[in-house]
């Protein structure tokens, strides 16, 4: 999941070497997110039939492949292509490796293997944004740098699956490739949705975060490190792991009503510090935005891998989905708004349009849990 954020301080590296427009940076940013559910829908079930160690395998070998993309690019074919291999890796990793850390735990843990789970997804996250943006500030070759740290850093990682215990015994099929249904078990389905509308608000408000907001301190700010970018996205995905740890304490029957009360606040903070153009307020929104969507996801998570026995990653991919097209369609919206308008404007039109949604729902809630 490092890899994956490696790129996000980059970005106006990326603009000012080949001259990408604002609109291109948020399009190779949601090539990313539609890499992941590519990689959810093509890989998210296939390791309950033949298990969890050959598609984790498979995970890193196309992460390790998009790090070589990235150290040889010259142009955006050989970005995108970096990026959809990035998000084939991240699809098979948010199901699959879940549900494998969720098995190990067994019975009685499932709710410690979950919120373990999701804090090593978004603290990699987060330290990939970190580490690249300081080897870009401070390090030699900053479009080269980053992605060889990676490729180090996957050698103990192949080492660590390798010698992992399986956790799924084979079904006996053989390797069939094929599109993943939508699975939403009856028994859950009113908990799954209102966890997902969490989580996609929560990954909405990230993936402007990510994609938009280092190309925004450079270019609105005229901030020259790209240290900072990182450090910014990392206090986001850094307070969303804590968030996700606080699941354990938070009530359940409040968990989602603070979880889209936070949330709110974060965009309104977001909100204000795009029109005051406030590099501090900048930093409250991703630690309070931060915190909300990690609640939020991390409930969801926990709720649904406590409901569901059997097609867990099937389950969980399912899940993941609905998150990373609420990452993927905001971004592109912003990019297109940003052209005409620019980024300030753009950005406060995104925190408009969120902000009502989250309210709404955060209205609604009381009726939607009695259901």
């Amino acid at each position: 999941m490092l890899g994956t954020t490696l790129p996000t301080p980059l970005y106006p590296i990326y603009q000012r070497e080949f001259g990408f427009a604002p609109l291109l940076v948020t399009v190779i940013f949601a090539t990313y997110a539609f890499g992941v559910v590519a990689g959810l829908l093509l890989f998210g079930h296939l390791s309950d039939r033949i298990g969890r160690k050959r598609i984790l395998l498979s995970g890193l070998m196309l992460s390790a492949l998009s790090a070589a993309a990235f150290l040889n690019a010259h142009g955006l074919a050989a970005i995108l292509l970096a990026r959809v291999l990035s998000g084939f890796s991240a699809g098979i990793f948010t199901g699959t490796a879940t549900a494998t850390l969720v098995e190990l735990a067994g019975e009685g843990r499932r709710t410690l293997a979950t919120s373990l789970a999701v804090a090593a997804n978004i603290g990699g996250l987060g330290t990939g944004t970190l580490l690249s943006g300081v080897l870009a500030q401070y390090g030699p070759s900053p479009l080269r740098l980053p992605f060889a740290v990676d490729l180090a850093l996957l050698v103990p990682a192949f080492a660590g699956v390798a010698f992992a215990p399986e956790t799924v015994k084979r079904t006996g099929e053989r390797f069939h490739l094929s599109v993943q249904r939508l699975r939403i078990p009856p028994e859950i389905r009113g908990i799954f949705m209102r966890a997902a509308v969490a989580g996609m608000c929560g990954f909405a408000v990230s993936g402007v975060f990510s994609a938009v907001v280092p190309s925004y301190l450079v270019v609105v700010l005229g901030q020259p490190n790209h240290a900072i970018p990182g450090l910014l996205v990392f206090v986001l995905f850094l307070f969303s792991a804590v968030g996700q740890i606080a699941v354990n304490r938070a009530p359940k029957r409040h968990a989602l009503t603070f979880a889209f009360a936070a949330l709110l606040a974060g965009i309104l903070l977001l909100a204000a510090a795009i029109w005051l153009a406030s590099i501090p307020g900048l930093f409250a929104a991703a630690i309070v935005a931060g915190f909300g969507q990690g609640l939020g996801i991390g409930f969801g998570l926990a709720e649904i891998n406590e409901e569901v026995e059997v097609r867990r990653g099937e389950v969980s991919s399912t899940y993941f989905v609905f998150l990373y097209a609420g990452l993927a369609l905001p971004v592109i919206g912003v990019g297109l708004v940003s052209q005409t308008a620019g980024l300030t404007y753009a950005g406060l039109m995104f925190c408009a349009i969120v902000a009502a949604a989250t309210a709404a729902v955060l209205v609604s809630l009381p009726r939607m849990q009695t259901r």
